[in-house]
């Protein structure tokens, strides 16, 4: 693994803890995960699967610090490392088509559904609770999809034209 790589993946997942930290809650404090769309980022960013596996344990560590979600910590380790090794199969599986911004927007969007799907399921597991799956994943992780897709529209072309200007070494700068 690249130390600049990994600096850099290190900005934008602190990026993303912040834009996390100051977003306001939803649906009784539920918050968007835009350290998700970060790590998505990161990912398609160096298509490297160690590199995904830090990314994806240090965005679950980070979420789970921060979450607003009662004994979510767990829950959003187990989330976001999954999802990171599933973006990644993905992001591999059609990585020709994968440089156009319409699929990365879609995978993002899977990808923010599956992650949601897989933090409630594992939240109720975990904590045994008798929660609705149904109006948490309608109430929260359908608006999450929308608002971390346009995120990610926007955040990631000016990421990749920074990266084009500078001397990094990533799958983009390199395209």
């Amino acid at each position: 693994m690249n130390t600049k790589n990994l600096v850099l993946s290190a900005m934008l997942l602190g990026v993303g803890t912040v834009l996390y930290l100051v977003i306001p809650g939803i649906n009784g404090g539920m918050k968007p995960d835009f350290l998700l769309t970060m790590m998505f980022i990161t990912i398609l960013l160096s298509l490297n699967l160690k590199h995904t596996i830090v990314v994806g344990l240090a965005t679950g560590i980070l979420s789970g610090l921060f979450t607003t979600f009662p004994g979510g910590f767990l829950p959003n380790v187990i989330d976001k490392f999954i999802t990171a090794l599933v973006f990644f199969a993905v992001a591999v599986a059609i990585q020709g088509f994968a440089k156009k911004l319409a699929a990365q927007a879609v995978i993002t969007a899977l990808g923010t559904a599956l992650s949601g799907a897989i933090f409630l399921a594992s939240a109720i597991f975990i904590m045994g609770a008798d929660v609705p799956f149904g109006a948490l994943y309608l109430g929260v992780v359908l608006p999450a999809i929308a608002l971390n897709t346009i995120a990610f529209v926007v955040i990631y072309p000016i990421v990749q034209q920074t990266l084009k200007r500078s001397t990094l070494r990533t799958s983009v700068a390199n395209s």
